[in-house]
């Protein structure tokens, strides 16, 4: 047989593969084997070079290449100290001198509920009543009699703080129930319709740790505080088993768009809401897509700590590391309410309301009992507190919870953590506790907070990003989306300038942070909020290889507040986005 010809179709193969070069802002180049590779040193599946990359890392904080096996990275460091790792299989990416970045760690978010509210009706942003009215009377008239227009994300405080009230929605909902939520979460407005439905009247009590609003006449004005959704709620159809499937898949789809890699996701648990929610996403939806190959980013996931007991049993069966996709974090409890809904704890009344200090969610023999139990089983405990007094009323708890329980590594964690008392914020790092905060916040709270608060108490204890990032404490940066959105870049941007909207000055200049810390607290202060530390957080060898390249090829742009996007977001070192 003549093989010239078959030598030759080879060799030209060969050289048009090896000659590709991509147009894209940056660039790949790909040389497969034709025959079987043996080599005793290590080699590389793919080699980033050409960048700015910052690793998170210490030890080496910056370098300009970086080498990929078997989605771990292989090693750190410059061009030339890696060409010994190609081989005739590896994939060059070229960065073109772009800013690369570990992928983002967004410590709070709610992934399914956020999938779920992308195609519901969508008030974010909304500053007019009326635009408030249009939207759900157009989300009814697209909507079959009876069936429930749901959605979410107002903040009255863009029309001027006024509430919402059921006049505003009923003439429009005649045949609908209506149920959507402030964009904090913590409050809700129902439509009369949804309020028959329910069984909620004039007669009906506040449960604990929630409130019916009503006028000083006693009328209904359908608006429910915390715990107070929980008597709604009953009554809204369950999500059905595919609607949830889809809205991670949308979820994570989205997220990747933002550089996130890895969340920690409180799940569907909000005062009101039944637990059961969180057990029945964990096995439906997280662990159905993860034995079908469907998992795209990583979970850290948190349940309520009333089932603690539920999940030692998973952590016994399986450990903390359910999958490479999948990791069992800890249990979580609320403390108090939301500042935009009235109902953060706080030692001093609110000023707009003289008689109101906020609610406490629950009980403090009961939060310690549960915090004790679920830290002597080994469990992370997270809890939200917002106010000051709820803050110090965790602090206590936590304090008193490791004096009972003796030393061990336990990572305690505060979610929000947004308004302190003088000297909480030395507490955080005397007793080494995580402060998991969202940045954008600040932006819809620096207006209302003073307004609630009184301007000096609102500029000394709010959002003291540089206090809580100091020694044994930890800064760990999220979102809380659909709250605010998930988008770690602007976070960043608000935690360096904290600049809130028609302000010209930052909103406590002592507090900025560097885009240094601020980096940190999305990636290896986050990774270490989840015990997720040892193989996320930080380019550096032997760790997943989780990166986000960014449009910038400045790093002195991005420090100086400059904008940036991100160009692609690498997964294990595979492309995930675009």
């Amino acid at each position: 047989m003549n093989l010239s010809p078959i030598i030759s179709a080879a060799a030209v193969l060969l050289l048009s593969v090896l000659s590709l070069r991509l147009l894209d802002s940056y660039h790949w180049s790909s040389v497969r084997s034709l025959l079987p590779f043996t080599r005793s040193s290590p080699v590389a599946d793919l080699i980033v070079w050409n960048g700015t990359i910052y690793t998170s890392d210490e030890s080496l904080p910056f370098a300009d290449s970086m080498a990929v096996r078997s989605g771990r990275i292989l090693r750190v460091g410059s061009y030339s100290s890696l060409k010994e790792l190609v081989h005739s299989g590896t994939e060059l990416l070229d960065l073109g001198g772009k800013v690369v970045v570990s992928g983002f760690i967004d410590s709070h978010v709610h992934m399914i509920f956020g999938g779920l509210q992308m195609r519901r009706v969508e008030l974010r942003g909304v500053n007019r009543k009326e635009e408030f009215v249009r939207k759900i009377e157009e989300a009814a008239r697209n909507s079959k009699p009876g069936s429930w227009i749901l959605g979410g994300g107002w903040n009255n405080d863009l029309w001027g703080g006024e509430l919402p009230v059921t006049s505003w929605v009923d003439e429009v909902t005649p045949a609908n129930p209506v149920w959507v939520t402030r964009m904090d979460g913590h409050m809700g407005l129902a439509n009369s319709v949804a309020m028959e439905v329910a069984g909620i009247s004039k007669l009906s009590e506040d449960p604990e740790g929630g409130t019916i609003s009503r006028t000083a006449d006693g009328e209904l004005t359908g608006l429910l505080i915390d715990s107070a959704m929980k008597l709604l709620l009953a009554s809204i159809p369950e999500v059905s088993l595919d609607e949830r499937r889809e809205a991670l898949f949308r979820a994570s789809k989205y997220a990747l768009t933002k550089g996130v890699t890895t969340v920690a996701d409180f799940g569907r648990y909000f005062p009101g809401a039944p637990v059961e929610f969180s057990w029945q996403d964990f096995s439906d939806v997280y662990q159905w897509a993860d034995s079908s190959g469907r998992m795209i980013m990583r979970v850290c996931l948190f349940f309520p700590m009333e089932t603690w007991s539920l999940l030692l049993d998973q952590v016994n069966k399986f450990g903390r590391a359910f999958s490479q996709w999948i990791y069992l974090g800890g249990v979580k409890a609320f403390a108090d309410g939301s500042l935009g809904s009235s109902s953060a704890l706080f030692r001093e009344p609110y000023v707009n309301e003289p008689h109101n200090r906020g609610l406490q969610l629950i009980e403090h023999e009961r939060l310690l009992n549960m915090t004790v139990t679920s830290d002597k089983s080994g469990l992370q405990v997270a809890i939200h507190a917002i106010g000051d007094k709820a803050n110090d009323l965790v602090l206590d708890v936590y304090q008193s919870t490791a004096s009972i329980n003796g030393v061990r590594d336990r990572r305690f964690r505060i979610e929000h953590a947004q308004h302190l008392a003088m000297g909480a914020a030395a507490r955080f790092s005397q007793q080494g506790i995580i402060a998991s905060v969202q940045p954008d916040h600040l932006l819809d709270d620096a207006d209302s907070a003073s307004k609630k608060l009184g301007k000096e108490r609102a500029d000394l204890g709010s959002y003291l990003f540089r206090s809580l990032s100091g020694s044994n404490g930890s800064l760990a940066f999220g979102s809380d989306w659909p709250v605010i959105d998930i988008d770690p870049l602007h976070s960043i941007g608000t935690a360096i300038k904290r600049i809130p909207p028609g302000w010209e000055d930052p909103w406590g200049p002592t507090e900025c942070l560097t885009l240094k810390d601020a980096i940190h607290a999305y990636t290896i202060s986050a990774a270490h909020a989840c015990f997720l530390d040892n193989d996320l957080g930080s380019l550096a060898p032997g760790k997943l290889a989780d990166f986000v390249v960014l449009s910038t090829n400045s790093w002195d742009h991005l420090a100086a507040g400059g904008s940036a996007s991100v160009v692609a977001t690498y997964v294990g070192g595979v492309r995930s986005f675009p």
